[in-house]
């Protein structure tokens, strides 16, 4: 529910209906169409997906290297919207690391859950979330020790 709600306060308007694509973010209306008949974890992430590309202020493009880091920026963003760094940790223990289990148990597609988990740098006692190049430079930092 709380990607709904996200969705209404950035004005977007969301719909199902069938189109030459799937689903999709139309900037120019502010609209989010959906794929009829989406359900639980696959509509949850995939509206994630689509709230990530308005977010980040994308633009349907014809230049597929674009296109490409565009998808995958929407896919890192709705990730880690959705995903909890501890329960993330939980369910990864739980399931010793079997991907489909571990994106059921968080609610999130098994795609969405594997991005988050190239997302991750492991060094010794720590997980880095989303790092970056420098020190300190990391979206949160997981003791695992």
């Amino acid at each position: 529910m709380e990607m709904w709600n996200l969705a209404a306060d950035l004005g977007l308007s969301i719909v199902e209906k069938r189109g030459v694509h799937r689903s999709g973010y139309a900037p120019d209306d502010n609209i989010i169409q959906l794929t009829p008949g989406m359900r639980g974890r696959v509509l949850r992430s995939v509206l994630a997906h689509e709230i990530g590309h308005h977010v980040l202020g994308h633009h349907p493009t014809d230049f597929g290297l674009i296109r490409k880091r565009q998808e995958a920026a929407a896919n890192a963003w709705a990730a880690h919207r959705l995903i909890d760094a501890e329960a993330y940790a939980a369910a990864e223990r739980h399931y010793d690391g079997h991907l489909p289990s571990m994106a059921f148990d968080l609610n999130v597609s098994d795609e969405l859950a594997s991005v988050y988990r190239q997302s991750l740098l492991r060094i010794n006692a720590a997980v880095y979330v989303a790092p970056k190049l420098g020190a300190g430079q990391w979206s949160q930092k997981v003791d695992v020790s």
